[in-house]
């Protein structure tokens, strides 16, 4: 089920849109490279679990800043074209 629970500002909804680009172009990358370099495979796996925190903790304050409705099995989505944020459950 997906239901609409809020919204963001243009300000933030490009600054998660990053996020969710540099998340998805770092997994992309991690698809193709391999331990054998070993400080290029470093930074990877740094990068991505900075991304991935620094995504979530997003997630986190815009959510206590705006009081959406959440769910125990739920995850929220963002619509980039309308700044829409829905709650999606099963």
């Amino acid at each position: 089920m997906k239901k609409e629970v809020g919204y963001v500002s243009a300000e933030e909804r490009d600054e998660i849109q990053r996020l969710f680009e540099r998340r998805n172009g770092l997994t992309e990358l991690a698809k193709i490279l391999t331990p054998d370099n070993d400080e290029l495979y470093e930074r990877l796996v740094a990068d991505m679990g900075d991304t991935a925190t620094r995504f979530q903790g997003w997630w986190n304050d815009k959510s206590a800043k705006y009081g959406w409705e959440s769910a125990p099995e739920g995850h929220w989505e963002i619509d980039f074209n309308d700044c829409k944020i829905y709650l999606i459950t099963n």
